[in-house]
């Protein structure tokens, strides 16, 4: 991609509205600008992350056996209400009437939607298990949105949900949701942490958040050491089999946010403990028949019984996930992406426009790399060299091509590596191996 032809509206100075690092550096760096509050527009650079996080997820959804489906953001309040729901919500709830005054919402979560869409279809615990998700937008009228895309009132996330025929098989369900998680995370680059969590609106007996452990995190959370680098069994992980005891491997070590926090039960792992800030990434629910049984999304059992089906609900918070990367990954100059989301792999930055010899490698390197299909942005501006190199820091590549006269001279171009900040010098063949091998 050329910079001259693609809209990267970035700042120089730091919004005054913004309160943390996220916020400020994708409002600097062009990646969303706010409608209203709590509700942003996604500009091209925002857009690219947030369709590579989308993809990773939506990926291991499929590989591990889900379907995707797409349900509308409004639903209707009778099926609310059905489940008992739709007063018990609170005010963060969107209500709505249409021209012929039917009640409609916007849809916060969408437990009672896919309940629906099973009940109409299912019928036998021979169509089972099953497990639905989908990608969409949400709307939850927070009080007090704040921290951008962190908590925001409008949000992207994927929802899916699981029925099962008993409450064996349910967990089981829960289980492969649980390392599908541990390893769609593992896939964006980031190191998240299974914790026991409440299960808050959406009700249950068991539930799990996903936390990443930053420094501008917005809530205490308390781990293990070990735990922080335990990585378990990803590469052998195989969807089919019994899940347990892999899960059991994350959740025997202590790990809790503050409201779930216990001092009086962890005396056996206090020497051990870290009190840390952490981002919840993503949230995981089994809540059995709690939504079957008022909306009697009844199936026949394996001895004919009609009983209602057992469900678990499990959501990523796909906006929030770019917010919560960049918390976890940012410097004082700006983002530092990693590489499985990153939107482009490398930035060429030509120091002097106008200069023929500096446009001709810059030109024939973009080329070549184009040509192999790398991923590469070529910042062809005519603006100041300190301008360019700023902006190359702000919006975070992991690899700037540095093509200025001296390199010129010397046949020898810097390659700054973002995340370390060191600087390697290279002959034009040696540049064109780095591009093909990193």
């Amino acid at each position: 991609m050329l910079l001259t032809r693609f809209f990267l509206p970035v700042l120089k100075e730091n919004p005054k509205e913004a309160e943390i690092i996220s916020h400020i550096y994708m409002l600097r760096a062009g990646m969303i600008q706010q409608s209203a509050s709590g509700i942003y527009s996604w500009l091209p650079l925002g857009k690219i992350v947030l369709e590579k996080i989308t993809e990773i997820c939506r990926q291991e959804m499929i590989k591990s056996g889900a379907n995707e489906i797409l349900m509308p953001t409004l639903q209707s309040a009778e099926i609310w209400k059905e489940s008992g729901r739709y007063e018990d919500y609170g005010k963060e709830m969107l209500r709505i009437k249409d021209r012929n005054n039917r009640n409609l919402l916007y849809g916060p979560t969408n437990e009672e939607l896919v309940t629906e869409i099973f009940r109409t279809h299912v019928k036998s615990y021979k169509e089972l298990p099953l497990n639905l998700f989908h990608i969409q937008w949400k709307f939850r009228d927070e009080l007090r949105p704040r921290f951008g895309v962190m908590r925001g009132r409008e949000f992207l996330m994927k929802d899916a949900y699981s029925f099962d025929v008993d409450y064996k098989s349910s967990i089981d369900s829960y289980n492969k949701m649980f390392m599908a998680y541990m390893q769609l995370f593992k896939k964006m680059g980031l190191k998240a942490i299974p914790m026991k969590a409440d299960t808050g609106p959406i009700g249950g007996d068991l539930s799990h958040e996903f936390i990443i452990i930053a420094d501008t995190g917005e809530s205490e959370v308390y781990v293990e050491k070990e735990l922080l680098n335990f990585e378990g069994s990803f590469a052998s992980i195989n969807y089919n089999d019994d899940l347990q005891e892999e899960v059991n491997k994350f959740t025997s070590f202590y790990a809790a946010t503050e409201e779930k926090h216990n001092p009086s039960n962890i005396s056996d792992v206090n020497n051990n403990l870290i009190k840390a800030r952490g981002i919840e990434v993503g949230h995981i629910f089994h809540f059995g028949q709690k939504y079957s049984l008022p909306m009697k999304a009844n199936i026949s059992d394996t001895i004919g019984n009609n009983i209602p089906v057992f469900m678990g609900s499990y959501g990523v918070g796909l906006s929030r996930l770019v917010g919560a990367v960049i918390e976890a990954n940012h410097d004082d100059k700006g983002i530092i992406w990693p590489k499985e989301i990153t939107p482009w792999d490398y930035n060429i930055i030509n120091l002097k426009s106008g200069d023929d010899e500096c446009e001709k490698i810059c030109l024939n390197l973009y080329k070549i790399m184009n040509k192999n299909s790398l991923k590469v942005l070529y910042d062809d501006t005519d603006e100041r060299a300190g301008t360019k190199l700023a902006r190359a820091d702000l919006i975070g590549l992991p690899y700037q091509i540095i093509i200025g006269p001296k390199g010129i001279k010397d046949q020898l171009y810097d390659v700054k590596f973002r995340k370390s900040g060191d600087i390697s010098r290279l002959s034009y063949d040696e540049l064109l191996n780095f591009v093909q091998t990193n």
